[in-house]
Parts: C-alpha cells; sequence; structure tokens
C-alpha cells in the first residue's frame, strides 16, 4: 500500500534517519548480510532491539526487524493476520507485491533519505497478502510491526496458487 499518507511511516522514517539510529541500522545490515552470505538461504534476518531508537518510536511499533534477501530471490505469498507491517528499503531495491483480493500489485522500493516515502517504504495492513522479489543485488530492509516478536505470526498459503485455501500458520520468531 501507499506509504505516503502513513502518519506512521513519516514518524519512523524520521527516526531512522537520525544519525545515531541510522548507524546502528547500517551495523545490523551488515551483520544479518554476513549471515546471509555464510548460509545457502534466501535470507537472513534479526530482531532488533527497540531499545536502540532510545524511546523515538510510536507507541504502536512492538517489534522491528531486519532482513536481508540474496539477489535474484523471490519469497513466496505470506501475511500477518496480527500485525501491521511497516518496511523501509535500506541496502539495494526490489519490489513489495501486495495482493489487492484481485491482483498482486507492484510496490517497487529503493534505498536511500533522499526520494520520496513511497519510494522507500511501503505499508502493510494486517493480514495483507504480500512477497517480495530481489532484483540483480542483495535487499536489506527493515521492517516494524505493531506486535511483539514472539507474538509475529506468518501465514502462507500450503498452495501457493490458491490463497483462498489451506494455510500454514506460526510464529515468526520460531523459524
Amino acid at each position: 500500500m501507499d506509504a505516503a499518507p502513513d502518519p506512521i511511516v513519516a514518524r519512523l522514517s524520521a527516526v531512522i534517519q537520525t544519525q545515531g539510529i541510522a548507524a546502528r541500522l547500517h551495523d545490523a545490515v551488515q551483520r544479518v548480510q554476513q549471515r546471509l552470505h555464510e548460509s545457502d538461504g534466501p535470507m537472513a534476518w534479526e530482531i532488533v532491539p527497540l531499545g536502540l531508537f532510545r524511546g523515538a518510536l510510536p507507541e504502536i511499533v512492538r517489534s522491528c526487524w531486519i532482513f536481508v534477501i540474496r539477489p535474484a530471490a523471490s519469497t513466496g505469498a505470506e501475511r500477518h493476520p496480527n500485525s501491521h507491517q511497516r518496511s523501509c528499503s535500506l541496502l539495494g531495491g526490489g519490489t513489495f507485491e501486495l495482493y489487492d483480493g484481485t491482483v498482486w500489485r507492484p510496490h517497487e522500493l529503493t534505498s536511500g533519505t533522499e526520494e520520496e516515502v513511497g519510494q522507500h517504504w511501503v505499508s502493510i495492513p494486517p493480514a495483507t497478502w504480500h512477497r517480495l522479489r530481489v532484483g540483480s543485488a542483495t535487499w536489506g530492509m527493515v521492517s516494524f510491526h505493531t506486535v511483539a516478536a514472539e507474538d509475529l505470526i506468518e501465514e502462507n498459503p500450503r498452495d501457493p496458487d490458491r490463497l483462498d485455501g489451506l494455510m500454514q500458520q506460526r510464529r515468526y520468531a520460531d523459524r
């Protein structure tokens, strides 16, 4: 969904651009990128302690994650029925595809602070299907959720062609 009108995104964008926080997020992306290079999986991630933000996050934010995904990778469809997700591209770029109930809508994201908010942020309401497509370079991002890390639920369709079929559900932190 278009992140520009989301007031929480505007606040998060200001927070992650502050000098000390930006540097710490950069360090986290580098750590996760190294972990990805040492594995054979399509992506690596880590939970970011909310204390890193020194109380600057909106109260609605309950967890933060760094994800790094391999070049040319695609993730399958997933959704979070219990959380609103707001993600910002920090390294490289790619496409968040959101399902509007009829078709997949692409949201190209790039990294950097000069672009408009809508060019590097996406806002995904609860229970909205989304998937990622990565370009030719590694893609790193920060994601904020409205539930605690240990409570974040991920749902995936058992049949990737049937978003209305049987679901597999698990806690994301248990992956």
